[in-house]
């Protein structure tokens, strides 16, 4: 069982934000519910590469299989899409049609501010491209490439590839199967969320449920972080309708954190497993301070598969197969003691087995 503590005073230390990250994110012990739950917890997992949610969920979930997830994203009780920060999610089919609504204007922002597709576009009557995306879309599943050629035949004037980006930024779409599937490949294809659901969107657009579950699995955090994790704009307002409803703490810096009634904290003295992450895993990128996981002289590691040895993030991790062979290499930016290093290796035999079942050879090598 995880270790809890008793809620601290107003004042709350590096550390014990760092166990209370660990613990709401299931890193502390591996959590006992099913995989659509843990989705559901994270408010979605970051899933720019296909594999990423399944290491991610491996570090969080006992006896964690491939087939959990793929049979989800194969039925259609999880889907691939974009959501927060613009970027790939992969989330539960409820969640998809509660939270797109809401990061409508995160897409909107992040098409006509954030990329150049939106000013190489000018001119074109949105509404338009939209509808014409979406008659194509609903007819069968298209890819970019599809996309592209489909639009340039109406606005032969405008750069094909911001035609296409656009309606993907705009329009729900999800990446459907093999796309998000345990081996599976291929390149993106996308239909509308609706068709592929056979559901409505949400007409409730308020971020307000989203930024509790935010602060249940990430919390306590700042304002800041909330606008950092979701992208959204104003959150300020937001907090202050839901300010009732929370309770309130300071950092070492002075800095407000909010936090949702019976937030999870745990003992700051509790010893925690090493465990490795994916690619941009969520607990990396959830925060606007991301010191109380990850020290500013390893910023390098955002973006990268990760280890965490006492709850940092402090090395990274790749596979290599060499002459029959997989091989686990792992480079740590500091020394690992003794006890350290055996049980990184002891998580990362476990790590092979899940990720390289079909291996024979596995390997585990430290590099520096």
């Amino acid at each position: 069982m995880t270790r809890a503590a008793a809620r601290p005073s107003s004042l709350i230390g590096p550390r014990a934000l760092n166990r209370a990250l660990l613990g709401r994110q299931m890193l502390i012990h591996r959590s006992t519910i099913s995989a659509a739950k843990a989705l559901e917890h994270l408010v979605g997992m970051q899933a720019q590469a296909p594999t990423s949610p399944y290491v991610g969920l491996w570090s969080r979930l006992e006896d964690f299989h491939h087939a959990e997830l793929s049979r989800l994203v194969a039925n259609r009780r999880a889907v691939r899409m974009s959501l927060m920060r613009c970027t790939i999610h992969l989330v539960t089919a409820r969640d998809c049609l509660a939270l797109r609504p809401a990061m409508q204007p995160v897409l909107e922002r992040g098409l006509f501010v954030g990329s150049p597709f939106g000013r190489q576009i000018e001119g074109v009557e949105i509404d338009a491209l939209l509808s014409a995306g979406r008659a194509a879309l609903d007819e069968k599943p298209r890819t970019t490439a599809d996309m592209r050629k489909l639009l340039a035949k109406r606005w032969p004037r405008y750069d094909s590839n911001s035609l296409a980006y656009a309606v993907r930024y705009l329009l729900p779409m999800v990446q459907i199967p093999p796309r998000g599937l345990w081996g599976g490949r291929g390149v993106p294809t996308y239909v509308t969320a609706e068709t592929w659901l056979g559901d409505q969107l949400n007409s409730d657009v308020s971020p307000d449920a989203m930024v509790m579950r935010y602060l249940k699995a990430y919390g306590p955090s700042t304002i800041a972080d909330i606008q950092s994790w979701s992208g959204l704009t104003n959150v300020r307002l937001v907090t202050e309708r839901l300010r009732p409803r929370l309770h309130t703490f300071r950092d070492d810096k002075g800095r407000e954190l909010l936090d949702v009634p019976g937030g999870l904290f745990i003992d700051p003295d509790a010893e925690v497993p090493p465990r490795f992450l994916p690619d941009y895993d969520n607990v990396l990128l959830a925060h606007d301070d991301r010191s109380r996981i990850l020290a500013k002289e390893h910023r390098q590691l955002v973006g990268r598969p990760t280890l965490l040895v006492d709850g940092y993030a402090i090395g990274f991790w790749k596979l290599a197969r060499e002459k029959g062979a997989v091989v686990l290499v792992i480079e740590t930016l500091k020394p690992l003691s003794k006890a350290d290093r055996k049980a990184v290796e002891t998580e990362g035999i476990q790590l092979l087995s899940f990720i390289a079942a079909e291996s024979t050879i596995r390997d585990i090598r430290f590099v520096k």
